[in-house]
């Protein structure tokens, strides 16, 4: 099957649906990066922080298929890494054709400019900030990518909409600290809480999540947990499955 062309009129439904109004020069920019490089809000290719667009990892990669792109090669920089400190240094030539001479991009990463989330993952988060640098050279992306950023801000709608998650007594069905979790999870990977609470209605096969037994819901932040770090594309296709027709189209 032939796949659905990326519109900008999709995207902006979607941006408005997630981040209500976007200033025109925002929506300007979207058009401008959805005509020329095909990005898609629904798959997570960009994220609007702080009131400008940032590009994703996964984008970045979508894109070098599309391009199909001939070769990354990413190696470490010893002399400006200490493993002993957590610092990590990355070298990344991305080559669009076979005589291509490549793009040259690097990365770093240390407890110092990663989240707290990240700490402990920081070779992976340098080596991914390496290469995204070098494919935004190659295929000409002026916006930043997301993981470049020291610390990832936190978008004030999902903050908002993530505190709106209705509390879950001590001895209920969630309790504080799962509760937590999940709203950690919410902001962490951009995801919208009403969505959430969508699909974790059916999927603890309950009416509200009220009725959701301990074990129920502790069973499913585990599970959104571990499909969001290894697959965050396909769970937004599930979450995006949870609009409404009407929401859709608004």
């Amino acid at each position: 099957m032939k796949k659905k062309a990326v519109t900008f009129e999709a995207n902006r439904r979607l941006a408005r649906r997630i981040w209500h109004p976007i200033s025109p020069i925002n929506s300007c920019a979207l058009r401008q990066l959805t005509d020329e490089h095909r990005f898609s809000l629904a798959l997570g290719d960009l994220l609007l922080l702080e009131g400008r667009w940032y590009v994703t990892h996964t984008g970045l990669l979508t894109l070098a298929r599309r391009r199909r792109c001939a070769g990354i090669n990413v190696q470490p920089v010893p002399s400006f890494s200490d493993p002993a400190a957590q610092r990590w240094a990355f070298k990344a030539t991305v080559f669009r054709t076979r005589t291509c001479k490549g793009f040259v991009g690097y990365g770093d990463a240390d407890p110092s400019n990663v989240s707290p989330l990240m700490h402990g993952a920081e070779m992976r988060v340098a080596e991914t900030r390496a290469v995204n640098r070098a494919l935004r050279k190659a295929y000409g992306i002026g916006i930043c990518s997301v993981e470049e950023i020291a610390s990832a801000p936190q978008p004030a709608q999902s903050q908002r909409q993530a505190s709106k998650l209705p509390p879950q007594p001590t001895n209920g069905n969630g309790g504080p600290k799962v509760r937590d979790r999940l709203c950690q999870i919410i902001r962490q990977h951009q995801l919208d809480p009403n969505l959430v609470k969508s699909y974790a209605t059916d999927y603890c096969g309950v009416k509200t999540l009220r009725e959701a037994k301990r074990e129920q819901v502790e069973a499913f932040v585990v599970h959104l947990a571990d499909w969001a770090e290894k697959d965050r594309n396909a769970l937004l296709c599930q979450l995006n499955s949870y609009l409404s027709p009407k929401e859709d189209a608004a």
